[in-house]
């Protein structure tokens, strides 16, 4: 279980850094959009500050992820990202929706694997 954890949490890293790096470094065509979709991206890019600060947040959970600090509050720190990944996907991107499950899916699972870093912060 120690080593699918590891892996778990390397591939996720990965993502998490190819994802955030494409987007500051403009590597990658942005994605041709329709419908509720494109008004949606519209209005996150319009808001200027949104987007950036989501890839800065996954750029660095992505670093700590692949060097293996601070990992314990990298799950917490993305999993509002990974949720709204999630939940943009199912509603508005359904094509998508199988990577962001399988990225949410494994946000839950790195919880779940240092569940016992977390105890603390739920005992009265």
């Amino acid at each position: 279980m120690k080593i699918a954890t590891i892996v778990i949490r390397v591939l996720i890293g990965l993502f998490l850094l190819f994802a955030s790096i494409s987007y500051f470094l403009h590597l990658m065509p942005e994605p041709v959009t329709t419908g509720d979709f494109k008004a949606f991206q519209l209005g996150l890019v319009a808001s200027t500050y949104l987007m950036p600060l989501a890839k800065a947040v996954e750029l660095l959970c992505g670093l700590s992820y692949v060097a293996g600090k601070y990992v314990t509050l990298a799950n917490i720190v993305i999993l509002p990202v990974t949720l709204n990944i999630l939940l943009i996907n199912y509603f508005m991107s359904p094509e998508t929706l199988p990577i962001a499950a399988v990225l949410f899916l494994a946000n839950l699972f790195l919880i779940y694997r240092y569940w016992h870093n977390y105890k603390t912060v739920f005992t009265p």
